[in-house]
């Protein structure tokens, strides 16, 4: 077999033919048929853009389309409250993108219109490097590169790069552009290869187009490529969630902290879970805990977090906070607002019949201290899939 270097070299043949035979291929084989594609609308592709950042298409095509009625264009967005757009976000997850989403498109409007060069639009929240290469060469038509995961495995496979610097990867993408007038097709022709032919984990090399000038393939070395350090294990944590009604119907919510998980979003209140039961909840609940629901698993990047929904109906008994980030709730609002995608799912249980007779485990104070150290056992309820 030829031996390759793991260096990238600018003259060697392939990369010559890499945009034509991309191309060529896009063309034919390619998607063409995405809500987002056929336009040339800087807003539309931007919000295409940055919903697509660790999100498979199938789940962003129909939050696009509900977020873009809505919010249809930039000065909607911009005029727009911050709750209404994570409302729209709910379920997607990574809410930090929609949060900076809303500051850039304050910006934008405040500046009279889109950045138009690649630097330019890097100075907007929540747009890096690759993202504005996206949106310049799929708005303006311009030789910008993009370096997402995808691209970067399919550039460590063809040209065979052992741990390239992040640099490095940039320099290569960078002397692979076509002309301007091709390089539509193939951005979204290397977002087509990495997402059809060049997977992770099973590549469809005999249909690939790259296959014959791909150096991984030839040396059937296709599963080191790119290397892979090793992934930090998941932290494991667990929680209670209080769902505490009152006399009126309405839910005890409580917005989260403008950091860390669910940031700004609106969940019932909850305490973290240790092996020494506290005798009451920091709120000054005093009643006792009526009805266990079905614990939730629900996975993040870095977190591996198990909820247990616990209902209380001993509103009468609680001094509530004086705390703007406490609020009473029907179920009929909450669907207003900007809701985790867990908590979200919980809403129907909550309506069944009424609260008061939702089939449960109900338990007194004594049966749920012996329970608690079930709820330190991982449990096995699906959440949301790790995106």
């Amino acid at each position: 077999m030829e031996q390759y270097s793991n260096r990238f070299d600018p003259a060697c043949p392939a990369t010559h033919s890499f945009a034509l035979l991309l191309n060529v291929w896009q063309r034919q084989y390619g998607r063409h048929t995405l809500p987002w594609q056929g336009t040339q609308d800087p807003y539309l592709i931007w919000v295409s853009e940055i919903m697509l950042q660790q999100t498979q298409v199938r789940t962003v095509i129909p939050y696009y389309q509900r977020f873009l009625s809505t919010f249809p264009t930039v000065e909607t967005l911009a005029q727009s409250s911050l709750d209404q757009v994570l409302s729209h976000w709910s379920g997607l997850g990574y809410y930090a993108r929609a949060r900076h989403l809303h500051r850039a498109a304050q910006l934008i409007s405040a500046n009279g219109g889109f950045p138009r060069t690649v630097a330019d639009l890097c100075t907007l929240p929540g747009i890096g490097r690759s993202t504005a290469g996206a949106i310049a060469a799929f708005a303006y038509g311009d030789r910008a590169a993009i370096l997402d995961g995808n691209v970067k495995r399919i550039l460590c496979r063809v040209f065979a790069l052992t741990s390239p610097a992040e640099e490095e990867l940039w320099q290569v993408a960078d002397a692979l552009l076509p002309d301007s007038e091709n390089i539509a097709t193939y951005t979204q022709g290397l977002m087509d290869l990495g997402t059809l032919r060049c997977l992770r984990n099973r590549p469809l090399c005999s249909d690939c187009p790259l296959a014959g000038i791909c150096q991984a393939h030839q040396t059937e070395t296709i599963a080191q490529y790119p290397s892979r350090p090793k992934r930090p294990q998941r932290q494991v944590r667990h929680s209670r969630l209080l769902l505490i009604d009152n006399a009126q119907g309405q839910w005890l919510m409580q917005r989260k902290p403008p950091t860390g998980i669910w940031a700004g979003l609106w969940s019932f209140p909850e305490e973290t879970l240790s092996p020494d039961l506290p005798s009451s909840h920091s709120l000054g609940l005093d009643g006792e805990p009526h009805t266990m629901l079905s614990p939730i698993r629900h996975l993040l990047t870095h977190v591996e977090w198990h909820l247990y929904p616990i209902m209380f109906h001993s509103a009468d008994s609680l001094e509530f906070p004086a705390d703007p980030s406490y609020g009473w709730f029907t179920t009929e609002s909450m669907e207003q607002l900007a809701l985790p995608a867990p908590i979200r799912r919980l809403l129907p249980q909550l309506t069944m019949n009424d609260a008061r007779t939702l089939q449960g485990e109900k338990m007194t104070s004594q049966g749920f201290s012996e329970i608690h150290r079930t709820m330190l056992t991982p449990c096995t309820t699906d959440g949301d899939r790790q995106r």
